[in-house]
């Protein structure tokens, strides 16, 4: 019988993969077992499952920084994860580590994002007793809501760059590890071309402190990032502990550039002048469907059987919205309708 197409890639992998790569062969396995795919090794398998996956198609309409806005190129969540991707795929290819798996935490990390971006994470962790963080939040939509409440067993490694990948997680993996710095640089990128684009920056208005060590331009500055996580990681590779890293240089004007943005764009009532409604929005169907536990989906409902609070069950229906769907609801329920 001819070796299964799956057997020969994994051995590919452990021929070109850096030792310290995180080989599919070797995977601490799945919530539940399943029969492998004769083509496809475990963690393309999960980037599949992810791409095809309702919350995935989600993102397209939820928002990264500027809500609603009034043009077709800015970013989406969809187009931010899709960027990570990129930028991570192309520092793991140079660090010889595993692509499938970091392009499946890639593509799987801001799955649990709420409508209206951040605003609407905040609003739901306020109001929720038990807390509300989208890391988590994307973890338990692999694991228990994708599929109508069957979730999409993903390996471990997966899931562990999925609810790891903010600056206070602890990747259990170097790909993992890998998401956690091209996130940030994803979007320290796209929102500055975006506020470009919105007229609130230039690029002559970065101080010239960062300027002079990450660069004076959009395409320099990723460009500068990109090339200094893969060099310094190198670095890393033949000691007793090898990490992906940042030299202490651009490390250091990395956090200045994120303190300039928060100051400039994230908190500028420009780019967020929508912000106070939708967080209003958020709050108001929160409240509603609090009190009309009854309207949500029927996997929510079985979800409540199992023993999740009241709360956390609104929380999953409110943040697997859309924004257009966000704004429908609230209409729906909220705005009068002409008499017919």
């Amino acid at each position: 019988m001819p070796m299964l197409i799956r057997t020969q890639l994994e051995q590919r992998e452990k021929e070109i993969l850096s030792p310290l790569a995180s080989l599919s062969v070797n995977s601490k396995g799945r919530q539940r077992e399943e029969e492998q795919c004769d083509i496809r090794p475990v963690f393309q398998r999960d980037r599949d499952r992810i791409l095809h996956s309702k919350s995935f198609r989600r993102l397209k309409d939820k928002t990264q920084v500027f809500i609603t806005p009034d043009g077709d190129h800015y970013r989406t969540r969809m187009t931010h994860t899709l960027e990570v991707s990129q930028n991570a795929r192309t520092i793991a290819k140079a660090l010889r580590l595993n692509e499938d798996l970091t392009e499946a935490i890639a593509l799987g990390h801001d799955l649990g994002h709420t409508p209206f971006g951040h605003a609407g994470e905040r609003v739901l962790n306020r109001l929720c007793s038990e807390g509300f963080d989208h890391s988590e939040q994307s973890l338990r939509i692999v694991d228990l809501l994708e599929k109508n409440g069957q979730g999409l067993n993903l390996t471990w490694e997966v899931r562990d760059g999925i609810v790891n990948h903010q600056m206070s997680g602890h990747p259990g993996t170097l790909e993992g590890q890998v998401i956690r710095l091209s996130d940030k640089i994803a979007y320290f990128h796209h929102d500055m071309d975006d506020a470009i684009r919105g007229g609130i920056l230039t690029n002559d208005d970065v101080p010239d402190e960062i300027a002079s060590v990450i660069g004076r331009t959009l395409d320099e500055r990723l460009d500068t990032f990109v090339h200094d996580i893969i060099t310094s990681s190198m670095e890393t590779f033949d000691t007793d502990k090898p990490m992906i890293r940042m030299s202490p240089e651009v490390e250091a004007a990395f956090f200045a550039f994120r303190r300039f943005m928060f100051d400039r764009v994230y908190t500028n009532p420009r780019a967020k002048g929508e912000e106070n409604k939708s967080m209003g929005l958020v709050e108001t169907l929160y409240d509603y469907y609090a009190q009309h536990i009854e309207l949500l989906p029927e996997y929510l409902q079985k979800r409540r059987d199992l023993g999740d609070s009241n709360e956390r069950v609104v929380c999953d229906y409110i943040s697997s919205m859309t924004d257009r769907f966000a704004i429908a609801r609230y209409e729906e329920i909220y705005i009068p309708k002409c008499w017919q």
